[in-house]
């Protein structure tokens, strides 16, 4: 599945820290965060944006990924894995807990691929899932 990374702004919040009773609720591979670290580097991203993991309702099997760098808001589940900081809103974080991001590359491309424990489901071009 291929997720493109995107930059949103947010109103500013004051920051949050990772909780480490939830270490490993959300976590991305080391090459996941190398493509991370990769892209924040070339948009120049500022270091105060987190990765944002949502989930948006959608696609052919109901739900799907988003993917995007933003500013933590109050009330977001935040995580770190690979020096790669996450954040997710708590109705998108009841649908990814357990997940583990990953990239890779294939003949059919490359993008991130989430490993969610979650799903009972995907879609054919495996775009959106179920749960």
């Amino acid at each position: 599945m291929s997720t493109e990374v995107q930059t949103q702004t947010s109103p500013a919040a004051a920051p949050v820290a990772p909780d480490p009773a939830m270490a490993g609720a959300l976590e991305v591979t080391e090459v996941a965060a190398a493509k991370i670290t990769e892209i924040r580097d070339a948009e120049e991203i500022e270091p105060s944006y987190a990765l944002r993991v949502k989930v948006m309702g959608g696609g052919c099997a109901g739900f799907q990924y988003d993917l995007y760098f933003d500013e933590p808001a109050e009330g977001d589940q935040m995580f770190e894995s690979c020096g790669v900081r996450l954040v997710s809103d708590p109705m998108s974080f009841m649908y990814l807990m357990g997940t583990q991001i990953d990239y890779v590359e294939g003949l059919q491309g490359a993008g991130f691929k989430f490993n969610n424990p979650n799903t009972t489901g995907s879609c054919g071009c495996g775009s959106s899932f179920s749960v």
